[in-house]
């Protein structure tokens, strides 16, 4: 069983940062591709960023360039999005996911075999 728990979410001012985490674990979690993902009330869930196993290669949402930084420390099996500069429409519950024994990016919901059970992130103006 393959277990990702996101946290790190909260309340904060425009202009502000957060710092979200997502542990991974399980018995038959192998190299993967990670990926962080939101969704804001009555919206669809949409991508933000994906980093690949090497951490060598990532790609993010046109919205959150420059803003937003994806990492992972494969030591700790863990995953971050670092957030700066939020603003109001970044709120949303955020999601990691993981591509099991895949390790190369994707920003398709599709190709996400585990995922978290969600962050509220609220961005006040």
């Amino acid at each position: 069983q393959v277990q990702l728990v996101e946290s790190g979410g909260g309340l904060v001012q425009a202009g502000g940062s957060l710092r979200l985490s997502c542990a991974a674990s399980g018995r038959t979690l192998s190299r993967y591709a990670m990926g962080w993902f939101r969704q804001a009330p009555g919206k669809e869930r949409e991508f933000v960023a994906t980093i690949s196993w090497s951490g060598i290669t990532t790609y993010y949402t046109d919205s959150v360039k420059g803003r937003f930084t994806i990492s992972r420390d494969n030591a700790k099996n863990t995953g971050y999005l670092e957030m700066n500069s939020l603003k109001p429409e970044d709120t949303a519950v955020y999601y990691c996911a993981a591509r099991q024994g895949r390790v190369g990016i994707s920003r398709t919901i599709d190709e996400y075999d585990y995922w978290g059970q969600g962050t509220q992130v609220t961005v006040s103006s």
